[in-house]
């Protein structure tokens, strides 16, 4: 059975009570703060997973900064891999999704509870405003998470080139980049199969401003990448 039913079929008295929820907090006046939403948000995540039969191996959250206001930059394999993510990580995490994805179902409000953005990448000016807003964001504290290959990898394991632009908000926030190594999160998805399986998220030690700052974006971006194909290597042999 496609694992997408299957979580809907083992969780569909639950998923009403988790939309209103998510919903309400999505809402403008919401008043929790956004630790209180991500923590909800992670808890219905991992329900969500473990009905799923997928496992989420964590490897290196001692290199998550201890001060927010990072960005995480993953590779890209599919829908899975915000579950994925959210899971592995106790510190609130943001997103910036493409619009397309805001039509999929809980989405939009979870984006929206999580102070996220829907990016059109065809509107050149309105992403850059949506830079801009990122990186002053950051700088507040908020952290975020940018997929720098800019659309899922059909090959696995193996990541498609990193676009140097995606980097342009953490050089102009000067905070810490995270690289993440998402492993195997395409097969949940993509196999048609319920069967148990895992999938491992490793967060990677992070560049600081230091590092990067003599840099130009497009180095950033083979750095990153080159750090992330080797982590995955490694852990698939």
């Amino acid at each position: 059975m496609n694992r997408i039913v299957y979580m809907v079929i083992k969780n569909l008295l639950r998923v009403p009570v988790w939309f209103h929820r998510i919903w309400k907090l999505s809402l403008p006046g919401d008043q929790h703060t956004l630790t209180e939403r991500y923590d909800y948000i992670r808890n219905v995540v991992k329900k969500v997973n473990k009905s799923g039969k997928v496992e989420v191996e964590v490897h290196g959250v001692e290199n998550l900064p201890s001060e927010n206001g990072f960005i995480l930059f993953p590779n890209h394999q599919g829908l899975y891999d915000m579950l994925a993510l959210i899971e592995a990580s106790p510190k609130p995490l943001s997103v910036i999704v493409k619009k397309e994805a805001s039509n999929l179902i809980l989405v939009k409000q979870v984006v929206n509870a999580l102070n996220g953005f829907f990016i059109d990448r065809k509107d050149m000016k309105a992403s850059m405003n949506i830079i801009m807003q990122m990186t002053e964001n950051v700088k507040k504290g908020f952290n975020y998470v940018i997929f720098p290959e800019g659309t899922r990898s059909r090959e696995g394991n193996k990541l498609l080139s990193f676009k140097g632009g995606t980097f342009k908000s953490a050089v102009n926030a000067k905070c810490p980049i995270v690289p993440v190594a998402l492993i195997d999160c395409f097969k949940p998805f993509d196999e048609k199969s319920s069967k148990r399986l895992s999938v491992q998220i490793c967060f990677l030690k992070p560049l600081y401003s230091e590092d990067y700052q003599a840099l130009r974006t497009t180095q950033i971006a083979e750095l990153v990448h080159d750090r992330i194909q080797e982590e995955i290597n490694q852990n698939i042999g």
